[in-house]
């Protein structure tokens, strides 16, 4: 069944639904005009402007803090040039930017914190955000210079001068004081006057082409920002927003037509699969009951942290709309939104009967659902019932059947990136189709064929005729790195042992996406320290199996919190930006960060003859025989060499002499395999 040929058409009585075109270009702000246009207006007239975006909720405290904005702009862009922009919304980061300069060549975000005395630090890193996001991600902002503000207003003092910028234009934030703002706009002005002019007039409405990571993703989206909001307009995320539509258009058509359909979208490491899941179930999430869509997933971490930054996040927008909240109650929420599939499917075994309210749900990583034998264990074991024979998607499929009208299981499927044992692999999906519920219309990825997906037998039992394959259900692009889609391939080549074809990958991602290799992790820690800004995230990772890293105070046997790690404030001792606790492949998998360390142990070495594979029993390592687990820990490597969105460090140990279980044998090839491919050492 390989290749697209086997496309079937849709029946005909039922024509698919024309995709979702994106929405037309438009500015960001809330408000913008020429300068000399906002100096003449009345406050009056700018405030109407801004309090008009539908579903503003305008309290005191913001229309204040507005009138003393605008009286400070008007004072600081007497005899500027350009075009200003007030509010400019940045919908990957979930929020706007207070002001926006746009003069000569230059591009100045403005962040006003209207009363505070001090310059704190969330407040700088939110400032340099904002200027990183416009550089990275704004069409119109990707070769000129920014200069971020941060505009105090009852600080003692301000800077005297801009910082020197990084290589890619984007200077450190100006700390400003209502006095200094005026100084801060003119010698930003005067620094661009370099650099090629901007069409200020329509600077606001450029393309924004985010490459959000996931918890910014499935922020934007709960916050009811559309797909197109927060991905890239190029070829990689046509690909993902025409995913994105056929899924809704064959939710549509299910719900027109009281059927059930089952779906499988596939797509290469970081291609967005979750995304395209996000995006179907916050969609549906608000129709009809608060749960009438649920995300999905097995994957611990991945729930616990997703959960925890929504409702973090919807507490933030209702305090800043003047409501009252309490993060408990945006938890309960949030929890009815994403929930763990494990609990999903003891539900349903609990109550036999009835339905879910969901009557649309997403399994992230389908592929991973456990396997008879497996759950057949998990019965025995957890739940006292011996004799269990049913794959888990049998019970997850039969418990989204019982509903009487129309029902859409919606599966994201990866390939080659087993890391545990009782996986049934997507081929369980499909038998449960052809054995358990021949009624339901299956749409499947033409790619579901391709020998990663191990499917191809299970799809020719199917049935002729029972599989509408549809090209459109395949992401074909990575997206995880904004710096270059080309990462996973050079992971892929080195993995593969392929010298010459990793060292083709690194030198199309070097430019853009930094990789340096070290023996020193005192020298890895401090080159991520160089490299993060703002509130980038970086981290420490290591195979779960890594058990002689302790002498570099990295023990992988400390469970680390994801929440804690992942969203936890940088001065934390638990947050992954501390550099002190490794997170495993466990915890990180299907989450990211901008800079990484990667820690490179002795249960993956290179050889003469490739990869040899460890495991430490006791006091020794000992071979890996399993072809299995010899290619869970390939994929764990696979992993971690994948999380990173910016750049990595590579830290290989130099061993010890004196100590048997870290003979310098054990690492030196693979540093030296490494050292070959190219990688830069520091």
């Amino acid at each position: 069944m390989a290749g697209t040929d086997r496309r079937l058409p849709f029946d005909s009585r039922f024509p698919p639904v024309a995709a979702l075109p994106p929405p037309p270009p438009r500015n960001a702000a809330w408000y913008a005009a020429p300068v000399p246009v906002f100096l003449a207006s009345a406050d009056a007239q700018i405030q109407g402007e801004l309090s008009r975006p539908q579903g503003f909720s305008l309290v005191t405290e913001q229309a204040g803090a507005w009138l003393e904005e605008i009286r400070l702009l008007r004072q600081a862009l007497r005899g500027v040039e350009g075009w200003i922009h007030l509010e400019f919304d940045i919908p990957r980061l979930g929020k706007r930017v207070d002001a926006v300069l746009v003069s000569g060549g230059a591009v100045v975000p403005i962040e006003f914190k209207v009363g505070a005395a001090s310059y704190e630090r969330a407040d700088l890193e939110q400032a340099w955000d904002y200027g990183l996001d416009l550089k990275y991600f704004h069409l119109a902002s990707h070769g000129a210079p920014i200069f971020p503000v941060l505009c105090a207003t009852g600080a003692e003092k301000s800077d005297a001068a801009w910082r020197p910028a990084h290589g890619d234009g984007v200077r450190p934030p100006f700390r400003s004081n209502a006095e200094g703002l005026a100084r801060a706009v003119r010698l930003a002005v005067t620094a661009g006057t370099g650099s090629p002019p901007l069409d200020a007039e329509h600077w606001g409405a450029a393309p924004y082409t985010p490459t959000p990571t996931i918890i910014e993703a499935a922020r934007a989206l709960y916050s009811r920002h559309s797909v197109h909001d927060i991905t890239r307009n190029d070829a990689g995320a046509k690909n993902l927003a025409e995913t994105a539509g056929r899924v809704e258009e064959i939710v549509s058509e299910a719900r027109e037509r009281g059927r059930k359909a089952i779906i499988f979208v596939t797509g290469v490491p970081g291609a967005g699969k979750t995304l395209v899941g996000l995006n179907v179930a916050t969609r549906h999430a608000a129709e009809e009951s608060p749960t009438h869509a649920a995300f999905l997933s097995g994957n611990g971490p991945l729930v616990a942290v997703l959960r925890e930054s929504l409702a973090r996040d919807a507490c933030e927008r209702a305090r800043q709309q003047g409501q009252r909240t309490r993060i408990g109650e945006q938890r309960v929420k949030v929890q009815a939104f994403i929930q763990n599939v494990h609990h999903f499917r003891d539900a349903g075994l609990r109550d036999q009967v009835a339905p879910p309210v969901d009557h649309i749900v997403v399994f992230d990583e389908a592929q991973r659902a456990w396997d008879a034998a497996m759950l057949a264990n998990f019965m025995k074991q957890k739940k006292g019932r011996p004799g269990f024979t049913s794959t888990e998607p049998e019970v997850l499929v039969e418990s989204m059947d019982r509903h009487r009208d129309w029902a859409v299981v919606v599966c994201l499927v990866g390939g080659g990136q087993e890391i545990n044992t009782g996986e049934a692999g997507i081929s369980a999906w499909i038998e449960a189709m052809r054995d358990a519920f021949p009624a339901w219309d299956v749409h499947i990825s033409s790619r579901l064929t391709d020998s990663e997906y191990a499917a191809g037998q299970a799809l020719d039992l199917l049935g002729p005729g029972r599989a509408r394959l549809d090209d459109a259900l395949h992401l074909a692009t990575s997206m995880r790195s904004f710096r270059s889609e080309r990462v996973s391939a050079f992971v892929k080549a080195l993995l593969d042992g392929d010298l010459e074809g990793a060292r083709g990958e690194l030198a199309a991602v070097a430019a853009r996406y930094p990789i340096v290799l070290t023996r020193s992790l005192k020298d890895a820690r401090r080159w991520i320290r160089q490299q993060r800004r703002g509130s980038e995230r970086a981290g420490l990772v290591a195979s779960s199996s890594a058990q002689r890293l302790k002498p570099h105070a990295i023990d992988v046997r400390v469970i680390v919190d994801p929440v804690q790690w992942f969203l936890g404030d940088p001065r934390d001792t638990r947050s992954s930006t501390w550099l002190e606790d490794a997170a495993t492949e466990f915890q990180v998998q299907g989450l990211e960060l901008d800079w990484t360390c990667v820690t490179w142990d002795a249960d993956l070495r290179r050889g003469g003859e490739g990869w040899s594979f460890h495991r430490f029993r006791g006091d020794a390592w000992t071979n890996v025989a399993k072809p299995e687990r010899r290619r869970y820990l390939l994929n764990a490597y696979r992993v971690l060499l994948t999380r990173a969105r910016q750049g990595m460090v590579i830290f290989v140990p130099p061993g010890s002499l004196r100590d048997r279980t870290r003979s310098p044998g054990f690492y030196d090839p693979t540093f030296e395999y490494l050292r070959e491919i190219g990688i830069q050492e520091i």
